[in-house]
């Protein structure tokens, strides 16, 4: 009843942990599998490792969190080998996020992910805190995009800001250049200061927003995506607490719905989601087809 096909991937439902939150080892990727997830995404990884943002890069506020990783991972090697040793063991699949710099990056670090055996790649272009990273490789999305497709197999998935003020157009565009689909949407460029210490909180400063106030502008995303692309796979990401915030992004037009804010409460949520959509769409005699992109 809950399987999905996201660009030719098969998922057993629609929740795919995002990027970012869990997805850093075997461990942590099988325990992931166990708890019900539909996939899991690796946390997105650089060529070489990181060690991110100074501290503290991380405050809850009543509607959200802001956070200034900096992208700290192990890197692309490191990152594959977790990938290799899990994949023989996992009944979900992975799919593996890269932060490329430059097209030779995306094109290595892709090739590398799926001989790892990632069923799919996820390409950050959209991290809000990440001077060389990220947001500022907007006007480059394009160029990796095209640089991936030359070299792999799997589906392309954009992980696009919420910044862009053309979706059509935006996601138009990287279609053409061989994109499958996108992640919508990443955190909102954000800030938040100290009024006692009189100086921001995060030790990045500027950092990402994430959380329910996020899901109304991801719901927006996914619908205009949908409107564009009829064809493209959506993973719809940004503030889903609940089984009633995951149908509103199927019902915009997402294929699968991506949690990362809401694993702060455990790994029981997930069959939260879970369950509570699969008794939604049976005491309406809906499938999840009946009700994705219902909305006109």
């Amino acid at each position: 009843m809950l399987e999905v096909d996201l660009a030719g991937v098969k998922l057993r439902n629609p929740i795919v942990i995002a990027s970012g939150i869990l997805g850093i080892s075997r461990g942590l990727f099988l325990r992931l599998d166990r708890e019900g997830a539909g996939a899991v995404t690796t946390k997105s990884v650089t060529l070489r490792p990181r060690s991110g943002n100074p501290l503290p890069n991380i405050v809850e506020l009543e509607f959200g969190l802001v956070n200034s990783m900096g992208i700290p991972n192990p890197g692309i090697e490191l990152m594959c080998e977790e990938i290799r040793s899990a994949v023989p063991h996992m009944s979900v699949p992975i799919i593996g996020s890269i932060a490329p710099t430059s097209a030779e990056e995306a094109k290595t670090m892709a090739s590398l992910l799926v001989e790892s055996g990632a069923s799919a790649v996820e390409v950050n272009t959209s991290c809000p805190n990440v001077q060389d990273i990220g947001i500022n490789l907007i006007n480059k999305s394009v160029e990796l995009v095209r640089s991936i497709d030359r070299e792999v197999d799997v589906p392309i998935l954009v992980k696009v800001t919420p910044h862009v003020q053309d979706v059509p157009s935006f996601v138009r565009t990287l279609s053409e250049a061989g994109a499958d689909g996108f992640t919508a949407v990443n955190t909102l460029k954000a800030m938040v200061i100290d009024v006692d210490l009189l100086r921001p909180v995060l030790g990045g400063v500027v950092g990402g927003l994430s959380g329910p106030a996020v899901r109304p502008v991801a719901v927006r995303f996914i619908y205009e995506i949908r409107k564009t692309l009829p064809g493209a796979a959506i993973i719809g990401t940004g503030g889903v607490e609940n089984w009633r915030d995951a149908a509103e992004m199927i019902m915009a037009g997402a294929d699968a719905v991506g949690i990362g804010t809401a694993l702060r409460r455990g790994l029981k949520v997930i069959n939260e989601v879970t369950d509570g959509l699969r008794s939604f769409l049976i005491e309406r005699g809906l499938t999840l087809d009946d009700i994705r992109g219902v909305v006109p």
